[in-house]
Protein backbone atom coordinates (compact mmCIF):
# COMPACT_ATOMS: atom_id res chain seq x y z
CA UNK A 1 0.00 0.00 0.00
CA UNK A 2 2.84 2.40 0.80
CA UNK A 3 4.32 1.77 -2.63
CA UNK A 4 0.96 2.62 -4.19
CA UNK A 5 0.74 5.90 -2.27
CA UNK A 6 4.33 6.83 -3.10
CA UNK A 7 3.76 5.92 -6.75
CA UNK A 8 0.55 7.96 -6.89
CA UNK A 9 2.22 10.97 -5.29
CA UNK A 10 5.20 10.68 -7.64
CA UNK A 11 2.92 10.42 -10.66
CA UNK A 12 0.99 13.53 -9.63
CA UNK A 13 4.16 15.51 -9.01
CA UNK A 14 5.73 14.47 -12.32
CA UNK A 15 2.57 15.14 -14.30
CA UNK A 16 2.30 18.57 -12.72
CA UNK A 17 5.82 19.37 -13.90
CA UNK A 18 5.17 18.37 -17.51
CA UNK A 19 2.97 21.37 -18.27
CA UNK A 20 2.43 24.86 -16.96
CA UNK A 21 0.89 24.76 -13.51
CA UNK A 22 -2.75 25.78 -13.55
CA UNK A 23 -5.37 25.81 -10.86
CA UNK A 24 -6.71 22.39 -11.87
CA UNK A 25 -3.31 20.79 -11.31
CA UNK A 26 -2.68 22.75 -8.15
CA UNK A 27 -6.10 21.79 -6.82
CA UNK A 28 -5.54 18.12 -7.60
CA UNK A 29 -2.15 18.02 -5.90
CA UNK A 30 -3.35 19.99 -2.88
CA UNK A 31 -6.52 17.93 -2.65
CA UNK A 32 -4.53 14.70 -2.83
CA UNK A 33 -2.27 15.77 0.02
CA UNK A 34 -5.13 17.00 2.17
CA UNK A 35 -7.30 13.98 1.38
CA UNK A 36 -4.47 11.56 2.13
CA UNK A 37 -3.82 13.30 5.45
CA UNK A 38 -7.47 13.24 6.42
CA UNK A 39 -7.77 9.65 5.21
CA UNK A 40 -4.78 8.66 7.33
CA UNK A 41 -6.36 10.20 10.41
CA UNK A 42 -9.74 8.60 9.85
CA UNK A 43 -8.20 5.29 8.74
CA UNK A 44 -5.94 5.08 11.76
CA UNK A 45 -8.94 5.58 14.03
CA UNK A 46 -10.72 2.65 12.39
CA UNK A 47 -7.62 0.48 12.13
CA UNK A 48 -7.35 0.78 8.32
CA UNK A 49 -4.84 3.55 7.69
CA UNK A 50 -3.73 2.29 4.25
CA UNK A 51 -7.17 2.18 2.64
CA UNK A 52 -8.05 5.43 4.40
CA UNK A 53 -5.07 7.15 2.84
CA UNK A 54 -5.86 5.77 -0.62
CA UNK A 55 -9.54 6.70 -0.49
CA UNK A 56 -8.80 10.12 1.00
CA UNK A 57 -6.11 10.83 -1.62
CA UNK A 58 -8.42 9.82 -4.49
CA UNK A 59 -11.36 11.84 -3.17
CA UNK A 60 -9.12 14.82 -2.46
CA UNK A 61 -7.57 14.70 -5.92
CA UNK A 62 -10.96 14.58 -7.58
CA UNK A 63 -12.44 17.35 -5.45
CA UNK A 64 -9.38 19.55 -5.79
CA UNK A 65 -9.23 19.05 -9.55
CA UNK A 66 -12.92 19.90 -9.96
CA UNK A 67 -12.60 23.04 -7.88
CA UNK A 68 -9.38 24.08 -9.65
CA UNK A 69 -10.96 23.44 -13.06
CA UNK A 70 -13.86 25.70 -12.18
CA UNK A 71 -11.40 28.41 -11.18
CA UNK A 72 -9.48 27.95 -14.46
CA UNK A 73 -12.73 28.31 -16.40
CA UNK A 74 -13.55 31.54 -14.55
CA UNK A 75 -10.07 32.87 -15.33
CA UNK A 76 -10.53 32.04 -19.03
CA UNK A 77 -13.90 33.80 -19.11
CA UNK A 78 -12.39 36.86 -17.42
CA UNK A 79 -9.52 36.96 -19.92
CA UNK A 80 -11.95 36.70 -22.83
CA UNK A 81 -14.04 39.53 -21.38
CA UNK A 82 -10.96 41.72 -20.93
CA UNK A 83 -9.87 40.99 -24.52
CA UNK A 84 -13.30 41.98 -25.88
CA UNK A 85 -13.17 45.18 -23.84
CA UNK A 86 -9.68 45.99 -25.14
CA UNK A 87 -10.84 45.48 -28.74
CA UNK A 88 -13.87 47.70 -28.19
CA UNK A 89 -11.66 50.44 -26.76
CA UNK A 90 -9.36 50.18 -29.78
CA UNK A 91 -12.34 50.42 -32.13
CA UNK A 92 -13.69 53.45 -30.28
CA UNK A 93 -10.29 55.14 -30.53
CA UNK A 94 -10.11 54.37 -34.26
CA UNK A 95 -13.58 55.84 -34.77
CA UNK A 96 -12.67 58.93 -32.69
CA UNK A 97 -9.63 59.56 -34.91
CA UNK A 98 -11.71 59.03 -38.03
CA UNK A 99 -14.37 61.46 -36.81
CA UNK A 100 -11.72 64.06 -36.00
CA UNK A 101 -10.26 63.67 -39.49
CA UNK A 102 -13.70 64.13 -41.04
CA UNK A 103 -14.20 67.31 -38.97
CA UNK A 104 -10.84 68.67 -40.13
CA UNK A 105 -11.73 67.88 -43.72
CA UNK A 106 -15.12 69.59 -43.30
CA UNK A 107 -13.47 72.73 -41.88
CA UNK A 108 -10.99 72.72 -44.75
CA UNK A 109 -13.77 72.36 -47.32
CA UNK A 110 -15.82 75.10 -45.65
CA UNK A 111 -12.84 77.46 -45.63
CA UNK A 112 -12.14 77.09 -49.38
CA UNK A 113 -15.77 77.26 -50.45
CA UNK A 114 -15.97 80.83 -49.17
CA UNK A 115 -13.34 82.01 -51.61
Amino acid sequence: MKRFIIGLASLLILSACSQPINKTTTGAVTGTAMGAGLGAIVGSQTGHAGPGIAIGAAAGALGGALLGNQMDNQDSEQEALEERQRRQEEEMERQRRELEELRRQQRYDDTYRRY
